[in-house]
């Protein structure tokens, strides 16, 4: 974290991102290059699968990642921290279920895009076949 005014001082809410999720905390401690933050609510639930290999579920290993669990600390780098603005944070369990509903309806739309798609990608195939 810089000293400037726009980064977070210890013991105030942040809002970060760890691995694939994005969390609301509290700032435990400042560090350099990182720094120690508590976990209290979850704002976008990590993401399954292999990330070097994204949306292709034919990898050797599928990774299963589940968010950080409440009051868990985390050892975050500085430039994934950022303030919360929100007046109050929202209750971890509460959060972490609307993130799993918002994750799952992402997943619901893209998984419809998908067959859209293949259906129009067929009938456009078709065209290109001399009659």
């Amino acid at each position: 974290m810089t000293s400037n005014d726009s980064s977070p001082a210890a013991e105030s809410w942040v809002r970060f991102t760890y691995k694939t999720g994005e969390y609301a905390g509290r700032l435990v401690e400042e560090g350099s290059p990182r720094s120690v933050v508590e976990t209290l609510a979850v704002l976008r639930h990590p993401e399954q699968g292999d990330l070097h290999n994204p949306y292709n579920p034919d990898v050797p290993f599928f990774h299963e990642r589940r968010a950080l669990a409440h009051r868990e600390k985390a050892l975050v780098p500085n430039r994934d921290i950022g303030p919360y603005a929100a007046a109050q944070l929202p209750d971890y369990n509460e959060s972490r279920e609307q993130a799993v509903k918002k994750s799952l309806e992402e997943l619901d739309r893209l998984q419809r895009w998908a067959a859209r798609a293949s259906e129009q990608l067929k009938t456009v195939a078709s065209e290109y076949r001399p009659s």
